[in-house]
Parts: structure tokens; sequence; C-alpha cells
């Protein structure tokens, strides 16, 4: 029963390979998706190109039903999937840098290794920034310890967030996703026209 620990499976050096080959997979699927170019990227504000919402909300809603039907059919055991504990304050300050630095940058830290993968200037750039960045955020993270740990809600799922069982959310998220999908393509077409 899944998660299978590749380590045990494998061996120390053929877990790494298999992480590899999850990694370089993962990395092709961005490049192929054009999250490799900051320009594509950076569209996705603008409403010019919805590659980022496409993609992911698919990404997103894919795992998610692999998650919830493996679960039912008894081939994953949930329990065993790592849920990252939730911290409010901390949470939404990362959003709200990150989303700025994508908007300034136009890569967020998984799409600018995808370019720098691919030899891209721009790319190494803002992968020598994170670099720095996460660098600077470890020596300092000591002096702002309680903000750090403040707004902790522990495991906060969205069942939980609403009061609702999960194959209900499982249905929200699908709905939402491709209201979300006919909506910003509408808008896209509404401000700059079906050729574009």
């Amino acid at each position: 029963m899944a998660p299978f620990d590749f380590a045990a499976l494998f061996g120390e050096t053929g877990g790494y390979l298999v992480y590899l080959v999850i990694g370089f997979c993962f990395g092709f699927i961005l490049e192929s998706s054009g999250f490799g170019d900051s320009r594509i990227l950076a569209a996705q504000f603008y409403f010019r190109r919805l590659n980022v919402l496409k993609v992911m909300f698919t990404a997103i809603v894919v795992a998610m039903l692999l998650i919830f039907w493996s679960t039912a059919l008894g081939l994953l055991d949930y329990n065993e999937i790592w849920v990252k504990q939730t911290y409010l304050w901390p949470g939404i300050a990362g959003g709200i840098i990150m989303g700025v630095g994508f908007i300034l940058g136009g890569y967020c830290p998984g799409t600018s290794l995808v370019s720098a993968a691919t030899l891209k200037i721009d790319g190494m750039f803002f992968l020598a920034g994170f670099i720095a960045g996460a660098i600077g955020f470890g020596e300092t993270v000591a002096h702002i310890e309680a903000f750090w740990h403040s707004g902790y809600l522990g495991v906060f799922t969205l069942p939980e967030f609403l009061g609702v069982e999960t194959g209900v959310v499982v249905v929200l998220v699908v709905c939402l996703a491709l209201a979300m999908f006919a909506f910003f393509e509408w808008l896209r077409r509404t401000v700059y026209g079906a050729g574009r």
C-alpha cells in the first residue's frame, strides 16, 4: 500500500535515482508548459496567457482525485501522507512576499530552477536571489521566532475548515477549477480579443 519508501525498496542510491527521475519529469513538464519563460509566467497576471492557472489547477485537481480515489479503494494510506502544519500569519506574509517577487521577476523558486536548467540568464539570477534569500532567512529567523510560530492551527485542511465531508470538497474544488478556467478564458478574450 502506498506511500512507498523508495529507499527501503531500492536502497539509498536507488531511492535517490527514483527522486531524480521524478524531479526531471516534473521539470520537463514545467518547461513544456512554458514555465521556464518569465514572459509567459508574468503574462498570467495581465490575463494574456493562462498557462499557469490551467497547468497548476489541473495538477491540483488530478493529484486530489488520485489521492481521494486511491484512499477510497484502499491503495493509499492517507494517514501516512505528511500534511504541513498551518501557521497562519507567517504563511500569509510568505505568500505576499513570494507573490510580489513572482510578479516583479516572473518566477517562483521552482520555475526559476527550470529556467536556470535551460540556461536562461534571468532564471539564473532569480535562482541566485532565491538561494541568497533562503540563506538570509535561515540566518535571521531566530530573531522573528515569535512571529514565525504565530497563528498556529495545526494540520488544517479544507474539509475541516468548511465542516463538510472530503468527497464534497473534492466535488467543490473540481467545480471551482472548471469555473475558473471558463471565467479567466472569458476575461482574456474580453480584454485582448479572441485571436490573442
